[in-house]
């Protein structure tokens, strides 16, 4: 008997780089004899998170394509059935395909649940309980936060920093010149714990607006219906939690940074001669953190020098847009 050719289509990104290491995947035990022969398309083919139809449509399209018996696709997308719940996959064993949404698998051991997940998929789909179209929805309470867990952590936001070299530049310009300044010294030591605490907030609140607002990433519906003001919000949400851990990430290596630059230049005799008090080491911590939220508002202004590719791995939203400049070049 032939073995069965199994075809891995994959959003371009992530899902790409999951699915590249399954093509090895094998069949279970019982399945040994045919074996698998798996391939794999980096290609978009999901239009928005609720097109889970049309989404099957297209990779059975890929599937005659290229000559397969069965198809799979994995996808960075939140799939929701027509009531409203969350999917972890749905299956067409008449169409001999399914679909496979990455962020419903937690964010955590995402490689290994997706390598089960589609080894699963594949056998369900060549030894089908049952001709009917199936959907796999995530469990009521958890399904929400579980997909939004599994989206920030897609967009990897401990590399945000890597896409705002100018505003980290700008950052770390504005703290070395504010680190030896006796007005910041004079400012910063007499600031309360609760002021220095509400300017940290202040600076990453600030900065994340801005990127927001420069970037245009705020996803707006593409019409009134439930559905769609839904998928903006968990968007919107993804976004600001990426920007979020991203810049605290941000904010904690600038401090560092700047904690170093003041242990080596700063002497606290000459500071303790020039404020008329005496100046401890631990004062320059308490410098330090008013210098990272002021040196974290000027790196704001380098934002604007970023194009939207550098923070597009951040956003949903960006890449969907992506996706669907994508699919409608190729069917013009």
């Amino acid at each position: 008997m032939e073995p069965i050719r199994v075809g891995l289509v994959a959003d371009p990104a992530s899902p790409t780089a999951v699915a590249r290491r399954m093509t090895d995947l094998t069949p279970p035990l019982a399945a040994q004899a045919d074996g698998w022969i798996v391939e794999l398309v980096s290609e978009p083919f999901t239009l928005g998170s609720e097109d889970v139809d049309v989404a099957l449509e297209r990779l059975r399209a890929h599937a005659d394509q290229n000559r397969w018996d069965i198809v799979i696709g994995v996808t960075e997308l939140p799939l929701r059935d027509d009531d409203g719940r969350y999917l972890l996959a749905a299956i067409d064993p008449r169409r001999q395909s399914a679909v496979l949404s990455l962020p419903a698998l937690g964010g955590f051991r995402v490689q290994t649940r997706a390598r089960h997940a589609v080894r699963g998929l594949v056998n369900g789909i060549a030894e089908p309980a049952s001709p009917e179209e199936q959907r796999l929805p995530l469990p009521r309470l958890s399904a929400r936060g579980r997909v939004l867990l599994g989206m920030v952590l897609a967009n990897r936001p401990w590399l945000l920093a890597a896409g705002l070299k100018s505003a980290l530049v700008a950052a770390l310009a504005t703290g070395a010149v504010a680190t030896i300044e006796p007005t910041v010294w004079s400012l910063a030591i007499s600031l309360s714990g609760w002021r220095l605490a509400a300017a940290t907030v202040a600076s990453i609140t600030i900065i994340i607006a801005w990127i927001v607002i420069d970037g245009r990433l705020w996803d707006r519906p593409d019409d009134d219906s439930l559905p769609a003001r839904e998928k903006s919000r968990l968007y919107n949400t993804s976004t600001l939690l990426t920007l979020t851990i991203g810049i605290i990430i941000c904010y904690l290596a600038l401090y560092v940074v700047n904690l170093a630059w003041a242990l080596f230049v700063l002497d606290t005799t000459v500071m303790s001669e020039a404020l008329g008090r005496t100046v401890g080491v631990g004062d320059l911590f308490v410098l330090t953190w008013f210098v990272a939220s002021a040196a974290t508002l000027g790196g704001a202004l380098g934002t604007g020098l970023e194009s939207d590719d550098a923070i597009r791995a951040a956003t949903y939203s960006k890449r969907e847009e992506e996706r669907r400049a994508r699919l409608a070049d190729e069917r013009a």
